[in-house]
């Protein structure tokens, strides 16, 4: 990918939820909700302290993380859907 987060930014694509509930039922794509958890695509660098040393991200290429349900700016890269967000708008790590 030719995109690289800037400061303490990180690139998220969504992970589609159920189709079914665990009754079985199938859900209309009109009744689903936005996912709020995610795969980390991309990492800025870190963001910066008073002193200009660098903090770094909790955060790595690969996790999953569960992130506020208006989190983030839905951007389209390479086709893709994908969300831009701050670290701080990452609610926590699934392990």
């Amino acid at each position: 990918m030719a995109f690289k987060p800037l400061h303490d930014r990180v690139l998220v694509r969504r992970i589609e939820g159920e189709e079914k509930t665990k009754g079985g039922l199938i859900i209309p794509d009109t009744a689903k909700e936005k996912p709020a958890e995610g795969e980390v695509v991309a990492v800025g660098a870190g963001a910066r302290d008073e002193d200009g040393e660098l903090i770094a991200m909790a955060v790595k290429e690969g996790d999953r993380v569960l992130f506020g349900k208006w989190s983030g700016t839905e951007v389209q890269i390479d086709g893709k859907d994908l969300l831009i967000m701050k670290e701080s708008d990452i609610l926590g790590i699934l392990s």
